[in-house]
């Protein structure tokens, strides 16, 4: 298939997503260097999900990320729109329900969850802004938005580093672990793009968001960012 263009048309995203589901959670293993589990725990940590609380877990893909919710007792719902995403997903863990939906027009009522959350994902919807809006209506008066996504380094000699790996290194590891390695080079790509730490931080809060505030994780690698709904 040809990767998903910097454009991100939705089926482009979505097909390209369904090509690697099946080995989608090692080669995120591989190519964080085991990573991508530490951060799965500092997003649990930030959502802070308690017995009874209902949760939006975003391009959940596999379900993998929506585990440690369904652990703290909270009704979690993986979402995606990446059928094949959710195929595997309902392979694995088939008691999760996982619904099917486009992160601008979510198939949920408002003031529905207590959080919401989006790990790695919201770089590939096609509209940011109509996403952050999307994930305010269907949260509850009071609740969070949790947000993980790549970020910009803030030290300069490693952000150098870390642009070269992107670009030099992670397609040929890809192409050893993945089942499309081109759709890797997309992702390497719109991590390059992404805005950084405040720019996304103040369209949250151009979304309607409050409190919004972000911490980094591995240097700026990563940053979770947080907002609150008005009670």
């Amino acid at each position: 298939m040809t990767r998903a263009s910097l454009n991100k048309q939705p089926h482009e995203v979505a097909s390209m997503f369904d090509h690697v589901a099946a080995r989608y959670d090692l080669t995120n293993d591989v190519l964080s260097l085991g990573q991508d589990r530490r951060w799965r725990k500092e997003v649990a940590r930030a959502v802070d999900a308690r017995p009874g609380q209902k949760v939006l877990d975003l391009a959940a893909g596999t379900g993998t990320s929506s585990l440690p919710f369904a652990r703290a007792g909270a009704y979690v719902v993986p979402c995606d729109f990446s059928l094949g995403m959710l195929k595997v997903g309902k392979q694995r863990q088939s008691w999760l329900p996982f619904t099917a939906g486009d992160a601008t027009r979510l198939p949920f009522k408002e003031d529905t969850f207590d959080a919401v959350t989006i790990s790695f994902g919201l770089r590939n919807v096609q509209d940011t802004d109509a996403a952050l809006r999307e994930l305010l209506r269907v949260t509850r008066p009071g609740g969070r938005v949790v947000i993980c996504e790549f970020s910009h380094p803030t030290w300069t000699p490693f952000r150098t580093v870390y642009t070269e790996y992107l670009m030099r290194a992670l397609p040929p590891v890809a192409r050893a672990v993945s089942s499309n390695p081109d759709a890797y080079v997309y992702l390497a790509e719109s991590i390059r793009d992404w805005p950084d730490q405040p720019a996304l931080a103040e369209r949250l809060r151009g979304a309607g968001w409050e409190r919004v505030a972000w911490r980094n994780l591995t240097g700026g690698v990563v940053a979770l960012h947080r907002g609150f709904k008005a009670a």
